[in-house]
């Protein structure tokens, strides 16, 4: 179906209507992700009253080239075309250089960024360790009592959550029909309604997971339910809910000019771990804060200490051990980011269906990308564009 038609017509077509039975699949996501709000609940994360200001220095930059899946060499053009990028802005030295949008996406359009939401997680993490709300080395029963009998009882940290070493029997695996994820979503509210399957919400869905018997802190293992529960610990260690908590520590200071917004579940609890829906303007106003050190529009929103500690801190043994070296072989983990390369300095916050945020400081370079992509995890297209951010962040870095 020519995506053009979806959710065109007043009613739509049955073959052109979005639901949450097919929101996430191609071609009908290039609407659901920048209309999430129409498909779920959702609690708003505010702007700033005196949003952080822009500047502009365009550059071209369609003629840098890099090899495409099939090993052909294109330009930035042509890979933003054939990849189902919907939109993307880079910055060099804190200005806008490039910004190109399609498939109904604008500047001031929020975009879902599934797991990038995990980043700003963990990036609001060090902001409340800073002010004394939070102890990353405390047992997560500390702040939620409940889930003592669960995975997250017992010896289980706040920084095993932060780290994603919590050893949790849970398999992350987006394709399976009727898997761990499956019944993670549909506590979420991110499924339809199964009269088969009896009616859960997240938090009591948290309560469920159990240890697969590996020792918490040893092995690098991807789960979205980790986030989660960091975001309900943040709860409890402030008073207030998720989006507030956003609002008032890290979206307003770092001075975002556009509301942005979390899904909820039936009982409000937010999809920490992958339902924030942002501008790009503004993902990009977070990314060049994180490559400046914590600061925007000249305050200090994020400790500098946090920000090192992304950078330079993880385990790299447990990485190892992890299931993740196929997209980064010598990658990292800490506080929810990415370190691509542990021998480099670029760092990232990565969403299944493409969303990015590059971060490469020695090349004072920051890439900002939402995407529609049809797989969820699509390998070839995510090397090729690791490829596509070294080249760009090389040009405007003055390398070759």
């Amino acid at each position: 179906m020519d995506s053009r038609h979806i959710m065109a017509a007043f009613p739509p077509a049955a073959e052109a209507q979005v639901t949450l039975a097919n929101w996430r699949q191609h071609p009908f996501n290039e609407w659901a992700f920048r209309n999430v709000r129409e498909l779920l609940p959702t609690a708003n994360i505010a702007r700033a009253a005196a949003p952080a200001p822009l500047s502009f220095a365009q550059r071209y930059l369609d003629d840098v080239c890099f090899a495409n899946p099939r090993g052909e060499t294109v330009g930035v053009d042509t890979a933003l075309r054939t990849s189902h990028t919907d939109g993307i802005v880079v910055s060099h030295r804190g200005q806008i250089v490039y910004e190109w949008y399609t498939h109904g996406l604008a500047p001031d359009a929020p975009h879902l960024i599934f797991s990038v939401s995990k980043s700003i997680a963990g990036t609001l993490g060090g902001i409340l360790a800073d002010s004394g709300k939070l102890d990353p080395e405390a047992l997560v029963t500390r702040y939620i009592p409940e889930m003592e009998g669960s995975v997250y009882g017992g010896r289980c940290t706040v920084r095993h959550l932060l780290d994603m070493s919590v050893g949790i029997h849970f398999e992350e695996d987006y394709m399976s029909p009727d898997g761990d994820v499956m019944n993670y979503r549909r506590s979420t509210g991110w499924e339809p309604v199964d009269a088969s399957v009896p009616p859960t919400h997240l938090r009591k869905y948290l309560r469920t997971l159990r240890p697969d018997g590996t020792p918490h802190g040893q092995t690098f293992h991807y789960v979205s339910t980790n986030t989660d529960v960091l975001g309900w610990v943040y709860e409890r260690a402030c008073g207030m809910s998720y989006a507030k908590i956003l609002s008032h520590y890290l979206w307003q200071p770092m001075g975002a000019a556009h509301d942005a917004y979390i899904t909820v579940d039936s009982q409000g609890a937010a999809r920490v771990a992958g339902g924030i829906c942002a501008s790009l303007r503004d993902l990009a106003r977070f990314g060049e804060m994180m490559r400046n050190h914590g600061v925007s529009n000249g305050r200090q929103v994020v400790p500098t200490w946090w920000i090192d500690d992304i950078r330079h801190n993880g385990n790299a043994e447990a990485w190892t051990r992890g299931e993740l070296t196929k997209v980064f072989p010598k990658g990292n983990y800490r506080n929810k980011w990415y370190t691509i390369d542990r021998g480099e300095t670029p760092f990232a916050a990565v969403g299944i269906h493409g969303q990015w945020i590059y971060i490469d400081p020695a090349n004072e370079t920051v890439i900002t990308r939402v995407s529609s992509q049809p797989l969820p995890m699509d390998l070839d297209l995510d090397h090729m564009w690791l490829r596509g951010y070294r080249a760009i962040a090389h040009r405007l870095g003055g390398k070759s």
